[in-house]
């Protein structure tokens, strides 16, 4: 996996671990509506990763291929 790679996918979990605090943040204030759209949020940027690292993994095995 190159390094940009690399970061792209460190990016999607950081985003995405930073959308899970801060909805649990607004829950606990009260902020339902902020803390489901943020909960949303976090969950796209969670997909977005998996799929990532599965276009990567199969690229990854098909190089490897001869």
């Amino acid at each position: 996996m190159s390094q940009s790679s690399h970061n792209r996918l460190a990016e999607l979990h950081n985003l995405a671990a930073h959308a899970h605090n801060a909805a649990a943040v607004a829950h606990g204030k009260g902020d339902h509506l902020t803390a489901h759209e943020l909960s949303r949020q976090a969950h796209e940027h969670s997909m977005n990763a998996l799929k990532l690292s599965e276009e990567l993994a199969g690229k990854a095995g098909t190089s490897g291929k001869s």
